[in-house]
């Protein structure tokens, strides 16, 4: 059964819009694993910082309907389509691996390119899976965060407001 990973991210109403995802995607997809949550400065636009965190679970259900689950989570939460790349968000989930599939269909790509860029989503990753090994690059996650240039990273790990 193919381990999921999903960064989850919110800079609008962060403190409804993480817990009720976290609550969603239980609802979905069963037990989850969880990493500590982050506080991190927006990226590539001026706005309020976002919360980050990623989660893991298993399932048999198959890629794409686990990505129209995550899709349909969004739109709950608010998320439009119409937004550019880089704004606030009500609410981002992305699929960042599923299992060691290595996928480049339109928009899907997996592992997430972005996976190994962005320190939001490659720290939590590392907290929850450090052993995991990259589909790509075959390096441990966690030998990639340790890799990861980290001078000016305004990421913060904090203690949610919420219970998770």
């Amino acid at each position: 059964m193919p381990e999921v990973f999903v960064s989850v991210g919110s800079n609008v109403d962060r403190e409804r819009h993480i817990p009720s995802a976290l609550e969603a995607l239980r609802d979905r997809f069963g037990p989850l694993r969880i990493s500590s949550v982050y506080e991190t400065a927006a990226v590539g636009f001026e706005g309020d910082p976002f919360y980050n965190l990623v989660v893991g679970f298993e399932t048999e259900l198959p890629l794409g309907v686990v990505a129209a689950a995550l899709t349909l989570i969004e739109t709950d939460h608010g998320r439009t389509r119409d937004s550019r790349k880089f704004s606030a968000r009500t609410l981002d989930l992305d699929l960042l691996l599923y299992g060691d599939a290595v996928i480049s269909e339109g928009k899907l790509q997996l592992p997430r390119k972005e996976l190994t860029e962005y320190a939001f989503m490659l720290e939590p990753l590392a907290e929850i899976a450090p052993d995991l090994k990259h589909p790509l690059s075959e390096l441990r996650i966690q030998e990639l965060w340790d890799r990861y240039e980290k001078q000016g990273l305004k990421q913060t790990r904090i203690a949610p407001p919420w219970p998770h």
